[in-house]
């Protein structure tokens, strides 16, 4: 380091020498351009300060780079879905840097290579990926064991349709009402999935208000659970589920894939490839491709989902009052679809059996945010009573919320599209 001083220095004395040299033809021509020189100079510097992120700066821009700041702390603090929110938060603040428009930067400029990465956001490309990383890695013998828990995890996409009739009445166009009430599922790739059929143009804003509400589980599920079950129905245990045998699990995602597609034959994409990911993991002789498609494979979706969804808030496209709006929308259809679930599991114990009933806080696990919802149903019931162990029954109405809320989205494409 000093060597490179030392020899800058004594190039900057010679050039200053042959500058001031008076007979040197050199000294001569430096000097008679001297000011054209330093005016270019000043132009270039004026240049380049009006390209540079603190001159081309808003509010709006600041706003949106502390939401990304604050998403990775909540992810890195608190260790809320940090394999999304921190994804997602480096996007809002890479989609956030001023820049000037015109040189293939942004992620709504044609050619950039954002713009490519968030074409598998607009053509709902990610989301089934990710449905065939989750059939993948989810065990449904619970659900198999015990298939009225099914009945929870429709119970919960009452969310969906209360959300749908919100948006309505906030003004909402139907096809973007239709995109938001996805988010009463508390199912971000749905959600993805149905607003780029249905409100492209709302993707950003659905897509960060689902997410959100899926990484404040923790957060916003108790006080309701406290609310509305009594320290007595807390106290329920409920009998082991059964052993389920190697032929009902294959069984069960070929049986559900003919099921639920007839019923909606539009949302093929993410539950097609729910229960081919599930095949693929109960088979026994695709466990090379059941391990990538659970590891590697929606790792990387995950990864660019996240960070091209992020990106896509900028603020001038972001801080609107629609998206206010959306985000209301969006914790008021968590807060209905998790009382739906605990709700219908206290209406269910009324028809059965004393040794039949079941702990009415696996209802709020009916939302599609797994396994989330179902360790919190845990830690709640582990608070009641330490040896009550609740969260092999509450995945039950965990995964049927996935197929609940894919399905619900299904018939909002059959009607709308």
């Amino acid at each position: 380091m000093r060597k490179f001083v030392t020899i800058f220095t004594l190039v900057g004395l010679l050039f200053m020498v042959s500058v001031l040299t008076g007979g040197n033809a050199f000294g001569q021509d430096v000097l008679s351009g001297g000011a054209e020189s330093s005016s270019a100079l000043v132009k270039g510097l004026k240049t380049f300060w009006h390209y540079t992120g603190f001159y081309n700066i808003t509010s709006g821009n600041v706003v949106m780079i502390a939401v990304g700041l604050l998403f990775i702390f909540l992810a890195i603090r608190f260790d809320y879905e940090p394999l999304l929110l921190i994804p997602i938060g480096s996007g809002i603040i890479l989609g956030n840097i001023p820049f000037v428009e015109g040189f293939q930067i942004g992620i709504y400029e044609d050619g950039s290579v954002l713009n490519y990465l968030y074409f598998g956001v607009v053509k709902g490309i990610y989301p089934p990926l990710i449905f065939l990383g989750i059939g993948a890695m989810t065990d449904f013998s619970s659900l198999i064991s015990n298939p009225r828990l099914m009945l929870l995890g429709a119970a919960a996409q009452i969310g969906v349709f209360g959300t749908f009739i919100g948006a309505m009445a906030l003004g909402f166009e139907i096809h973007q009402a239709g995109a938001i009430s996805i988010i009463g599922g508390a199912d971000g790739p749905t959600a993805i999935f149905a607003s780029s059929k249905l409100a492209p143009k709302l993707i950003g804003s659905i897509a960060i208000a689902a997410y959100s509400y899926m990484a404040l589980v923790p957060v916003i599920q108790p006080p309701i659970m406290k609310l509305l079950i009594s320290k007595k129905e807390r106290l329920i245990k409920m009998k082991p589920p059964r052993a389920v045998s190697k032929t009902e699990k294959i069984l069960f995602p070929l049986l559900g894939l003919l099921l639920t597609l007839f019923i909606s034959p539009t949302a093929l994409p993410l539950l097609g490839m729910l229960f081919f990911g599930n095949i693929l993991k109960e088979c026994g002789v695709t466990e090379r491709l059941a391990e990538t498609a659970r590891t590697k494979m929606i790792d990387i979706v995950t990864i660019l989902l996240g960070l091209t969804v992020g990106a896509s808030t900028q603020a001038s496209v972001f801080l609107t009052a629609e998206s206010i709006k959306i985000f209301v929308l969006g914790a008021a259809s968590f807060i209905v679809a998790t009382a739906g679930g605990l709700l219908f599991a206290k209406i269910m114990n009324l028809f059965l059996s004393k040794k039949n009933k079941i702990n009415p806080l696996i209802g709020a696990a009916g939302v599609s945010a797994v396994p989330d919802s179902a360790r919190v149903v845990q830690q709640e019931g582990l608070k009641s009573d330490p040896s009550n162990h609740l969260l092999m029954h509450a995945m039950a109405p965990n995964v049927s919320g996935v197929i609940g809320s894919a399905v619900a989205a299904g018939m909002m494409l059959s009607f709308l599209m």
